[in-house]
């Protein structure tokens, strides 16, 4: 049997409104969970049905003759490894196939769980074969003038990890960085506006994945070999909604606490977006819609894709849909 395990934060946790200096902080935390079987499809779309987008995780062991790998996820308790099998529909991006999978190769991957367990590859993207650590987070402040860029990692992984704690972000220089797009997503060349992220309009609030040589240390500054755009969530509130070609857009107000907002007004970053308080999400026949609120005007809706800065305004190229939640 599969169980989804569904957290309910804004039900789960109550914070205090301001900072306590002797570091004594008022909040509570009484977990709610919803937890239901999971329905699996011989070829699932989503992680209702069995597909899980996004896995990223370190190749710890390869089998070649049977196609199989074992991933290693940083835990700090010591690594969780998931058994991982590739087929003849696998699609490869970064790499030619499975004969260039190594102990060591970080990978990207998108996985459809299957009935005994083993999850069942069908893409794996090496974004930097030659990285020996990893890092995925919010870029949280972007310097034109130096080429800087801060990042907040919700997940580390590679030879640095552990070996340092450090608190709020980590600063990288990306003059000579490679900038990358994620390729879970198949339909960008058919979006209405051109899909870019480069050193000149990347913005705080974008998730990113960095590869790097080390983890900075002391605020020393590092510089990253690639920074790749991935996918993330949204919480809004639909304001508007218009079509253009196939896809039917929706012009979402961002919830204040949302990263653009908090972050993509600081002064110095390569570009001050025209209204960071709004996105427009673009869904065609490929987004996975699992709403049960409708998608009409005043309804909070969650979205969750990859983030373009175009030329100052925030566009989504949406995959998934779920109900959001009201601040």
């Amino acid at each position: 049997m599969v169980l989804s395990l569904e957290l309910i934060v804004s039900q789960s946790v109550t914070l205090s409104t301001c900072y306590n200096p002797d570091g004594q902080y008022t909040y509570g935390f009484a977990p709610i969970f919803n937890l239901a079987p999971l329905t699996l499809l011989p070829e699932p779309t989503n992680p209702e049905n069995g597909k899980l987008p996004g896995v990223h995780g370190e190749v710890a062991t390869v089998d070649a003759g049977t196609n199989r790998f074992t991933i290693s996820l940083p835990v700090e308790e010591g690594p969780e490894t998931l058994s991982v099998a590739a087929n003849s529909a696998t699609v490869y991006q970064g790499i030619n196939d499975f004969s260039a999978l190594a102990v060591g190769t970080f990978v990207d991957m998108d996985v459809a769980i299957q009935s005994d367990g083993l999850l069942l590859a069908t893409r794996i993207a090496v974004e930097d074969p030659g990285a020996t650590n990893v890092l995925t987070g919010p870029l949280i402040y972007v310097v034109a003038s130096v080429t800087d860029i801060n990042m907040v990692p919700r997940q580390e992984m590679g030879a640095s990890f552990l070996k340092q704690e450090v608190f709020g972000g980590y600063p990288f220089n990306y003059g000579s960085t490679v900038f990358q797009i994620s390729g879970g997503q198949s339909n960008l060349q058919s979006l209405p506006f051109t899909p870019s992220f480069t050193a000149s309009n990347m913005v705080a609030g974008q998730n990113v994945y960095v590869s790097a040589p080390t983890i900075p240390e002391g605020g020393l500054f590092v510089d990253a070999r690639t920074i790749t755009l991935i996918p993330q969530t949204i919480d809004g509130t639909i304001a508007a909604t218009s079509n253009s070609g196939n896809f039917a857009v929706y012009t979402v107000t961002l919830a204040p606490y949302d990263l653009f907002p908090t972050f993509a007004v600081q002064a110095e970053q390569i570009t001050l977006l025209t209204n960071p308080s709004q996105v427009e999400v673009y869904t065609d026949s490929s987004t996975q819609m699992l709403n049960r609120e409708a998608l009409t005007v005043g309804n909070v809706l969650r979205f969750y894709g990859l983030v373009f800065n175009d030329n100052g305004t925030l566009r989504m190229d949406c995959a998934q849909v779920n109900d959001g939640v009201t601040e």
